[in-house]
């Protein structure tokens, strides 16, 4: 199955490179630009990509934005925030926004791609440059009285083993690790992580860990 990508970018160039990078790729096509937030709102519910590669910067409406009215509209497609700017509140807010990955534009055309992939799949990506910041930022929230906000219930809705694969994705693991963990099936696995989206209402693996840490079922260190 081929991949399709819309970049959002108010920068031409970016938008270009990213293009000649992705299209060279066998199973990766570009079907899309946009020039700002509201434009890739707009060409989301055209083009109906797979992933969306989003500048948080832009005119009109800025990427965090955008990605929450993407994931508000119940849009199919995955939110891959790239940008050179890699502040706590930017990480942070991007997946609260229900993005499903973040990556400086510094990485590589292998990252780049691999980052596509990686989300297109369903899977969470950090770049490992701000997964310390990111920590820190949860660090601050484990100190501060704070009521999860995502999702529609409350984690008292899962049962234990869907609780302890929560908190294993929240740890950073993969699928694969965690049925190592548990000894189980990694099909096993995919079952308990959609029942666990299903019951909290989440979109994708990046907010259930968000929930986890808001829930207090993580604590950093």
């Amino acid at each position: 199955m081929t991949i399709r990508v819309l970049i959002a970018d108010d920068q031409m160039m970016v938008r270009e490179g990213f293009s000649v990078l992705l299209n060279a790729m066998p199973d990766i096509e570009v079907v899309g630009e946009a020039v700002n937030g509201r434009e890739a709102v707009a060409r989301v519910r055209e083009l109906a990509p797979d992933v969306v590669l989003m500048d948080i910067r832009m005119p009109e409406l800025n990427g965090i934005e955008a990605t929450r009215e993407i994931v508000a509209a119940d849009a199919d497609a995955k939110v891959l925030v790239l940008t050179t700017f890699d502040l706590d509140e930017y990480v942070y807010e991007a997946l609260r926004a229900g993005a499903s990955g973040f990556l400086l534009k510094d990485a590589s055309a292998r990252q780049l791609a691999d980052g596509v992939r990686v989300v297109a799949s369903g899977e969470a990506l950090l770049a490992p440059s701000v997964t310390r910041r990111l920590i820190n930022e949860f660090s601050k929230l484990a100190q501060e009285p704070r009521m999860p906000a995502l999702g529609q219930g409350g984690y008292g809705e899962l049962t234990d083993r869907e609780t302890e694969v929560l908190v294993l994705i929240a740890q950073g693991l993969s699928n694969g690790e965690i049925a190592q963990h548990l000894v189980v099936a990694e099909s096993t696995i995919k079952t308990h992580v959609s029942r666990i989206l299903v019951k909290l209402g989440l979109r994708d693996r990046t907010q259930a860990a968000v929930f986890a840490y808001e829930a207090r079922l993580v604590i950093p260190g």
